[in-house]
């Protein structure tokens, strides 16, 4: 063990036991996936996977550039144009994900640990919530597989025709994945992509790449041709660009912060790749009166500090009518006062460490913002310990909707409750950022609950409920929180593009 201890208590951090280690003691995970083969980059370059528990170096991933991409690119259109994946119809597909699923599940624990061991979220969170929601994943789109088609279309020409429609496959596709959710948002891009016949070039975080890395393994085992899912590790400045910029990808699914996005598009306009966006967020959690407020409490702890508030939908902003105020923040500080961050290996842990020292110190100079802005701050608020990158769950009160921490993404523990008078102050607060991810809405009147959901623009909306996911429904965002649907059959359309035939019949 290694122990940190402040004036917020000690944390005791386990060492990873790391399992497969290479000789100079790291994990073995570290080659890239380019058609089939396991290689370093082609320069020979490296970067730290780092543990956030400890901040110690546990792997050394290679760092792919401009000559990696290139082959990983030109891998992914051979296997789209020819070879054994294009002779897999539908139904095989099915089955190819449908295995892969099965070999994650056999190997859940494995791909949980290396989760955790690189992201610093509780194990618990890694083996319970993100392993299953990817497995089913997988299975979801397994079912769709085989049942991707287009329709038949009367005209109405003065002639005999026969008119169709064929959903066909985008072709190569670019993925670039976050680093809070790396083995489900992996997922829910490459299942659907595989799904409708494509091809994938898929980019992890740099901070994430292990357990990425480690379902190519299980995608090969599971019986995957080669070239048809390439997995290359580095940074976004020049391994991300590189993929956006190729002139030989269709089509760029990313997930991350809006500025980023931005540049992304402005990239792919170039070649006028197919681009689906989901960017930031600053979701609105909104409490009326009449609501179980002693659940609702409890439901917004979960809706802020799950995976250290390090979620694009995380409710960060905590709307409650003011009648309801006294009775809410009671709960909620109280409850907030008593979680503690504890060892991410520890199973018993449901709050770990954030990503990385840049990130934790990005948390903590919003902290700093808006007690300089005027936010109460009721608890929380400070670093835990000096080794990793721990901060404690955060409550700010008596927030202003204009303040900083209540406009831009924190991506941490820190909430921000704004009180509200009335059901059209509610939704003008709620619609008033630049986002619009996700909102919850807590009411007991049933005509209330539906009213709201259609006055606030957000993807996602819950009701007595927050950050409930399933993989049939689709997920996606309203202004600078990008555009696309993933999840459900709607990012089918992400995936596809509709051929239109028309046979003179005369």
């Amino acid at each position: 063990m290694s122990e940190t201890a402040t004036s917020n208590g000690t944390i005791a951090v386990a060492k990873p036991q790391l399992n497969q280690l290479n000789s100079d003691g790291h994990l073995r995970y570290g080659k890239m996936l380019i058609d089939g083969e396991w290689v370093e980059a082609a320069d020979g370059k490296t970067f730290d996977a780092i543990y956030p528990g400890t901040g110690e170096t546990i792997a050394k991933v290679a760092s792919a550039g401009k000559e990696d991409v290139d082959r990983a690119v030109a891998a992914a259109r051979r296997a789209f144009e020819g070879g054994d994946y294009k002779k897999m119809n539908g139904a095989d597909r099915g089955k190819l994900l449908w295995k892969i699923a099965d070999l994650m599940e056999q190997n859940i624990d494995e791909l949980a640990e290396l989760e955790t061991l690189n992201n610093g979220k509780p194990l618990l969170e890694s083996r319970r919530v993100d392993l299953p929601q990817s497995i089913n994943c997988f299975r979801y789109f397994a079912g769709w597989a085989g049942k991707v088609s287009g329709q038949t279309i009367e005209t109405d020409m003065n002639m005999r025709a026969l008119a169709y429609t064929l959903r066909e496959p985008v072709g190569v596709c670019g993925q670039i994945i976050p680093w809070n959710f790396p083995i489900q948002m992996a997922t829910w891009k490459i299942a659907p992509a595989l799904a409708c016949g494509n091809t994938v070039v898929i980019k992890p975080a740099e901070q994430t790449s292990l357990s990425i890395l480690r379902l190519g393994e299980l995608m090969q085992e599971a019986g995957m041709p080669a070239g048809v899912v390439n997995i290359i590790t580095g940074d976004g400045p020049t391994t991300g660009a590189a993929l956006v910029a190729h002139p030989d990808v269709d089509k760029i699914a990313f997930t991350g912060s809006v500025e980023v996005g931005k540049l992304i598009m402005r990239t792919a306009a170039d070649s006028l790749k197919k681009v689906t966006l989901e960017l930031g967020g600053k979701s609105p959690n909104i409490i009326f009166a009449d609501a179980n407020i002693e659940f609702a409490a409890k439901v917004a702890l979960s809706g802020i500090f799950f995976n250290q508030g390090q979620m694009c939908t995380a409710g960060s902003r905590i709307l409650i009518e003011e009648a309801a105020r006294e009775e809410f923040m009671e709960v909620l500080a109280g409850r907030a006062a008593k979680m503690v961050v504890g060892d991410p290996l520890d199973p018993k842990t449901r709050m770990g460490s954030l990503i990385n020292e840049e990130q934790m110190n990005r948390v903590l100079g919003y902290i700093q913002k808006g007690t300089d802005e005027g936010a109460n701050l009721l608890v929380g608020g400070e670093r835990v310990g000096e080794n990793g990158y721990f901060v404690t769950p955060t409550v700010f009160d008596r927030v202003k909707n204009e303040m900083t921490i209540a406009q831009e993404e924190i991506f941490g523990p820190v909430a921000s409750v704004i009180t509200f008078s009335d059901i059209e102050e509610a939704a003008a607060i709620a619609n008033g950022t630049r986002f619009g991810l996700a909102a919850g809405v807590w009411t007991n009147d049933l005509k209330k609950a539906h009213l709201f959901a259609q006055k606030v623009k957000a993807g996602t909306v819950w009701v007595n409920t927050y950050n409930m996911t399933d993989n049939a429904l689709p997920f996606g965002g309203y202004k600078d929180s990008g555009f696309g649907r993933e999840l459900g059959q709607a990012s089918l359309d992400a995936y596809t593009q509709i051929k239109t035939v028309l046979v003179d019949l005369n």
